[in-house]
């Protein structure tokens, strides 16, 4: 259609070459790696998935279909997200950890999320985009919180915001979700407050304990979170609140089955974090293994020169090449012919 449009265009006069002159436009797509992905639709299938809306996900706890949300922190993460059928795009502060190398989740600078969160939007379209808001970010007021939230909206593409604490954090939801910021809350274990917590515990282990978490997810929702996340507790817990909550969605993280959704860290579920595993993980794939045969495959073709092969090479015209040797060695820059 462009092409059509541009010869449209041009002045009178002017000769209309074949197509054959343009060749090179073709063989710059095939020789050139770093250029834009041809995006496709849902799975590769080539069906265009419609945008998840927290709509949609009331519309999921409602029918009991099972709410799937998985981290992600960078592009090529954010379009297997939205290429398989995820519904929530999660960026979270894990990322610390799992990508930047941290200690803790506390380390983690807003400058560092937005930048994440920038690669994640650009490559994640459909499923809904939530991310972390980082240690520190919300805690010395709600006016604190909403400019701080504004900011991962505005500047690095988040529809929903993520929040961990309980009673403490009620007005701080309610101003931001009065605003037009949506928020998705976290109760029971808390990492960002691990260290207040002697470590990452379960938490809601007795009844005094549980009534406190149950407490913490009503009092959000009235808030107006429009969902909750339910953080290594006891599974009979994560459905009892499930079941308690009149409108948000609950995900769980080592909560059972029986809450609304499922969320795991994407390094967790592609077997590519070698560092502590939570008793609720579950690896469904050997990725980190797949790596280190590919690194170690290059390495070995690269040494043995068997890497790149004549079919991954650049070919020049025999007469070009004879008359480049000529013009080379006649200013004295040669350095010999390459060996066949």
């Amino acid at each position: 259609m462009l092409r059509s449009l541009k010869r449209a265009q041009r002045p009178m006069g002017l000769p209309d070459f074949p197509p054959s002159h343009y060749a090179f436009r073709t063989c710059a797509r095939r020789w050139f790696s770093a250029r834009p992905e041809e995006r496709q639709g849902n799975a590769g299938t080539g069906a265009p998935r419609k945008k998840v809306t927290i709509q949609h996900l009331h519309s999921l706890r409602a029918s009991r279909t099972p709410i799937t949300m998985l981290t992600a922190y960078d592009y090529p993460t954010a379009r297997a997200c939205e290429a398989h059928g995820v519904d929530i795009t999660l960026v979270g502060d894990s990322l610390a950890q799992v990508c930047l190398g941290y200690d803790s989740t506390t380390r983690l600078t807003l400058d560092e999320m937005l930048h994440h969160l920038r690669a994640v939007a650009r490559g994640s379209r459909t499923p809904l985009l939530v991310a972390d808001m980082p240690f520190g970010t919300y805690y010395a007021g709600a006016e604190d919180a909403v400019r701080n939230a504004v900011r991962m909206m505005r500047e690095g593409g988040a529809e929903g915001v993520k929040l961990e604490g309980g009673l403490e954090l009620v007005d701080t939801v309610r101003r931001l979700t009065s605003v037009g910021i949506p928020v998705m809350a976290h109760v029971g274990l808390l990492p960002q407050r691990h260290v207040m917590l002697s470590g990452y515990r379960m938490q809601g282990r007795d009844a005094d304990a549980a009534l406190g978490v149950l407490r913490n997810a009503l009092a959000l929702e009235e808030a107006g979170a429009f969902a909750v996340v339910l953080e290594a507790i006891p599974h009979a817990l994560g459905t009892y609140i499930s079941q308690s909550l009149k409108h948000a969605a609950t995900i769980g993280i080592g909560a059972g089955a029986g809450t609304d959704g499922q969320v795991l860290v994407w390094d967790d579920v592609m077997g590519t974090w070698h560092g502590h595993q939570a008793k609720f993980v579950r690896r469904f794939a050997d990725v980190g293994a797949e790596v280190g045969k590919g690194v170690r495959g290059y390495i070995d073709a690269v040494r043995e020169r068997s890497f790149p092969a004549a079919a991954e090479s650049y070919e020049m015209p025999k007469a070009q090449w004879e008359r480049f040797v000529q013009m080379a060695e006649s200013e004295g820059l040669g350095g010999g012919s390459p060996t066949e």
